[in-house]
């Protein structure tokens, strides 16, 4: 990858509040970063939501953010807060 193909990628921190542990909601969102090449975690909070870090080129970290707000068929999501933030260096998506 290029530096300037490096320079366009972005990370996002969103909580995810609703029906959303306990329904495989972090596997499928590790899943679907999978298919789009992101990299980042998901883990659940004490509260109730899902914690996702997301990160990639602007594109394809805009339709995971778009996917939070509906999550797999068994998830109820009722808010997506999403924020940026500075880029980690990951490999790959981990489910904490």
């Amino acid at each position: 990858m290029s530096e300037q193909a490096s320079d366009k990628r972005v990370c996002f921190r969103c909580l995810v509040a609703g029906r959303v542990q306990g329904v495989f909601f972090r596997a499928a969102a590790r899943e679907q970063a999978q298919r789009l090449g992101l990299t980042g975690y998901a883990r659940n909070l004490s509260d109730g939501r899902v914690e996702v870090l997301v990160c990639g080129e602007p594109d394809l970290v805009g339709q995971l953010r778009e996917w939070l707000r509906v999550g797999p068929p068994t998830a109820e999501v009722t808010g997506v807060a999403c924020e940026p933030g500075a880029f980690p260096h990951l490999s790959g998506f981990d489910i904490h």
